[in-house]
């Protein structure tokens, strides 16, 4: 049986990282998001169909999580270079284009392996995306297969419920009650 992951501190990571405008790599840890929501993603590869549908309408989310005291960090197999290159290469020649948030490579497959995502026989990821609170307490997890995109919709509104604090009723929305 899977171990569960909600409810427990965020597995630690330390990754190498390329900023969204493709011009600085960096390290980043679960520890430099201490204080910050974090929404933290996998995708299967660069280069792909469904993947930059998903994080350009994250990218183009970004003040909505800013205004949530959230920051987004997206990460896949690939290295670094090959994800500078996807952000470098323009949208309309397969490339990804600036985007308002880092990418990290999970070359090792490491943090894939440890957030219940890696499809080891493939050497990739599924779609997972996770919640971490400002205390490294994993909120919210959501794995999909790698055929579906997710619904930037349904993560802001399932961060503004969890920010809430109370309990949220089945299809609660920003503004309303909770229980």
């Amino acid at each position: 049986m899977a171990e569960r992951l909600v409810g427990k501190p965020a597995p630690d990571f330390t990754m190498e990282t390329v900023t969204g405008d493709g011009k600085d790599f960096g390290k980043v840890s679960l520890s430099d998001y201490r204080g910050k929501w974090l929404v933290f993603f996998f995708y299967p590869l660069d280069f792909t169909f469904v993947c930059p549908t998903e994080i350009t309408a994250l990218s183009d989310a970004a003040a909505e999580f800013a205004e949530l005291d959230t920051e987004i960090l997206g990460v896949s197999i690939d290295s670094i270079h090959s994800h500078k290159a996807w952000i470098t290469t323009p949208r309309d020649m397969n490339g990804l284009g600036q985007v308002n948030f880092p990418l990290a490579s999970d070359i090792t497959k490491k943090v894939a392996s440890d957030y219940g995502v890696l499809i080891e026989e493939e050497g990739i990821a599924l779609r997972g995306l996770f919640i971490i609170d400002p205390d490294g307490e994993l909120k919210y997890a959501v794995v999909n297969h790698n055929d579906v995109g997710r619904s930037v919709e349904e993560t802001l509104r399932v961060l503004q419920a969890l920010q809430s604090g109370g309990l949220c009723a089945m299809n609660w929305k920003p503004g309303d009650k909770n229980l």
